[in-house]
C-alpha cells in the first residue's frame, strides 16, 4: 500500500511540473521588442520631448543608464566612443542617476558630452516605465522611422550592424 501512494505522488508531482511547463502566464513577455516603436522621451525636468527621429537613413542610439550599474556604465561608455566616428548614427545618453553631482563626475569620467541628459525622477520617470527598465538598463538602436531595430547591443555588435547597413 505504501508503495503505491509512493508512486501516485511520484507521478502527480511529475504532471504538475510538466503542466506548469506549458502554463503561458508564467511565460514572458518582453514590452517593447525589435520592431516595436519607441516610446517618446520626456523626462521629467522638461516640457519638450527629446526626438527619436533620425534623418533619412540614420539612426538614434538611445542608451539608458546610471552610474550605481557598472554594467550599464560601462556599456554607455564605450558605445559613445563607437558611435562618435559614425555620422549615421545620433546617441541619446539618459542617466537615472538621482544627484547632479553623481551624474556629472560619471559623465566627465566617462568623457561624454554630447547628448546626455539626466532623468533625476529615476525609477518613478515615464521613461523608466515605458521602456521597462524594472529588470536592468537597456540600449536601443531606433532607425528614421522610430522604430527598434536592436536592443542591449554590444560596440561590436553595433559596428557590425553599422556595416552591414552600409553595404
Amino acid at each position: 500500500m505504501l508503495k503505491n501512494v509512493k508512486w501516485f505522488f511520484v507521478v502527480l508531482v511529475f504532471s504538475s511540473l510538466i503542466s506548469l511547463s506549458f502554463d503561458k502566464r508564467n511565460t514572458p513577455t518582453e514590452k517593447l521588442p525589435v520592431g516595436a516603436q519607441a516610446p517618446e522621451l520626456v523626462l521629467g525636468n522638461e516640457k519638450q520631448p527629446l526626438s527619436l527621429q533620425a534623418s533619412k537613413g540614420n539612426y538614434i542610439l538611445l542608451s539608458l543608464w546610471a552610474s550605481y550599474d557598472a554594467a550599464s556604465r560601462t556599456s554607455n561608455a564605450r558605445l559613445h566612443h563607437v558611435v562618435s566616428d559614425d555620422a549615421r548614427v545620433e546617441m541619446i545618453s539618459i542617466s537615472f542617476d538621482r544627484y547632479p553631482s553623481v551624474f556629472r563626475t560619471a559623465v566627465k569620467q566617462d568623457g561624454i558630452n554630447d547628448n546626455v541628459y539626466q532623468e533625476m525622477e529615476g525609477e518613478n520617470s515615464e521613461i523608466f516605465k515605458s521602456y521597462d527598465l524594472k529588470h536592468g538598463f537597456i540600449n536601443c538602436l531606433v532607425d528614421d522611422r522610430g522604430v527598434i531595430v536592436a536592443k542591449n547591443v554590444s560596440p561590436s555588435e553595433l559596428a557590425s550592424l553599422l556595416h552591414t547597413a552600409k553595404g
